[in-house]
């Protein structure tokens, strides 16, 4: 299926990446790696991820080695990114 990105998930990710580039060079290419990786998994196998309890529809991935999580809803003929949240904060 097709991933695409809201503009709230692309503003966050705007966020993030800005944050990690200015704080952790070394680590910018590597959590762009990881997030490649997530979203060509959740193309893959999109009902694979735990549906949020409440938020019927919306599914959540942990990025793994990086306190990100990633929020997205499985459309008919593509899937949503809505939101890259960092774990400490609450969606």
């Amino acid at each position: 299926m097709k991933v695409v990105y809201t503009e709230d998930a692309l503003r966050d990710l705007d966020e993030i990446l800005d944050y990690i580039d200015a704080n952790y060079p070394l680590v910018s290419e590597a959590f762009r790696d990881r997030l490649r990786a997530i979203t060509a998994r959740i193309a893959r196998w999109p009902e694979s991820a735990e549906e949020v309890a409440q938020r019927p529809g919306v599914r959540v991935v942990p990025l793994i080695r990086y306190p990100y999580k990633v929020f997205y809803r499985v459309g008919t003929q593509t899937i949503e990114i809505l939101h890259i949240y960092h774990s400490a904060r609450q969606p």
